[in-house]
């Protein structure tokens, strides 16, 4: 694997695709700026050498040239993040993009307007690629969360890169995350998937039977297993069509040695509402009436347990509705318990919008061992899917 430090960039211009796909409030002011922290340390280093950094990225999904989505709106928050001031320019390809490039002193960095506000770049077009590919010496892939998209700037771009093209520190260690649980992870390995849906989740789940010792499964997809094996689970969600997938999840985890950890217990509710009443019932004797919208007491135990005993954690999912605080008591014990694994020498990986989320929300980002920048991305190298935007450098 190829990544940053095995270039040197003294007098190069490092073409760096990051991923400052970030939030914005009404007045244009970055309210998250962690995707522009992950990338600093591959910007540093290029700095560092006496090169300098042109950055490419996009922003939301733009239909053409919609001011809203123009990165000028970010360059501020990048030079402060950065501790250089950034140049800003109003395009991305072209003449006035050559001009900024060709001007640059080592030490310095230009961030190149939306990627997005051309079609090009999303279709892919091998053209608009190499007129990308005018604007560095070397170029770096820093954006593990489109690295699963085909595009532009993530995958084509490489291919007039034939020897001076690398992983920047952020995709590099994301990739090695992803193998320490799939592959390389000391044992016993513990996958915890929780959200609504087990068909979100149905193509990881197989893809790591292989790979893991305990499967713990928790959040709304709960109910479809339990359904499956009889149990009454009042209303609470549950795809109906998928019990006899369900089933079969569990029969291929015994025949391949894995064990899987169910809820025996969850905070029932008599309403999808943060003032419902609640009580603590068995998952297989929900009520009439009454919804599972988190694990209960015995379940956060057991699942305790388990993760004690691991030494490579995987966390795909909350354990309940943590939007809502009288429902986020499981998801919380469930970071307390991967934290004190993690604390005790295992590694954890976290990834996916809703667990990376409460992560955030409930203060355990610096207690796991990594957390995935990438959605979409993360789930696709569970499923054992190759990216296309990793495959560009290692090929």
């Amino acid at each position: 694997m190829k990544t940053i430090n095995d270039f040197n960039f003294e007098n190069k211009k490092a073409l760096i695709r990051v991923d400052f796909n970030v939030p914005l409030n009404e007045n244009f002011e970055v309210t998250d700026d962690t995707r522009i922290q992950a990338a600093k340390p591959t910007v540093i280093k290029v700095l560092e050498d006496g090169g300098s950094a042109v950055l490419m990225s996009h922003l939301g999904r733009p239909k053409g040239v919609q001011d809203e989505f123009s990165l000028r709106h970010i360059a501020d928050k990048v030079s402060e993040v950065l501790g250089v001031q950034v140049k800003f320019v109003y395009n991305c390809v072209g003449q006035e993009a050559e001009d900024a490039v060709a001007d640059l002193e080592p030490g310095q960095v230009v961030l190149l307007e939306n990627l997005r506000f051309h079609a090009d770049e999303t279709t892919g077009d091998v053209a608009f690629a190499e007129q990308l590919s005018k604007l560095g010496d070397i170029y770096v892939n820093d954006a593990f969360g489109t690295a699963h998209r085909a595009h532009a700037s993530t995958t084509i771009v490489a291919q007039f890169f034939p020897e001076n093209k690398c992983f920047g520190s952020l995709l590099a260690k994301e990739i090695e995350s992803i193998d320490k649980v799939l592959s390389s992870g000391e044992k016993p390995v513990t996958a915890v998937l929780g959200g609504s849906k087990v068909s979100s989740k149905i193509t990881i789940i197989e893809n790591i039977l292989d790979k893991v010792d305990h499967l713990i499964v928790g959040g709304g997809m709960t109910y479809t297993f339990i359904k499956a094996q009889g149990g009454q689970i009042g209303d609470s969600i549950c795809e109906d069509d998928k019990q006899e997938l369900a089933l079969e999840i569990l029969k291929k985890a015994e025949e391949k040695g894995v064990k899987v950890h169910l809820p025996v217990d969850v905070l029932g509710a008599d309403a999808f509402d943060n003032a419902a009443n609640t009580k603590v019932v068995p998952v297989d004797a929900i009520p009439e009436g009454w919804q599972g919208l988190d694990a209960g007491p015995e379940t956060l135990k057991n699942f305790h347990e388990v993760i004690l005993q691991s030494k490579t954690i995987l966390w795909n999912g909350p354990l309940g509705v943590f939007e809502m605080e009288n429902f986020a008591k499981g998801t919380i014990a469930l970071g307390h318990s991967i934290a004190e694994a993690t604390q005790n020498g295992a590694f954890s990986l976290v990834g996916g919008g809703d667990s990376v989320a409460a992560v955030k929300q409930f203060g355990f980002g610096d207690k796991v061992s990594y957390v995935s920048t990438g959605g979409g991305a993360m789930l696709e190298s569970l499923e054992g899917k190759t990216l296309p935007g990793i495959a560009a450098i290692e090929n």
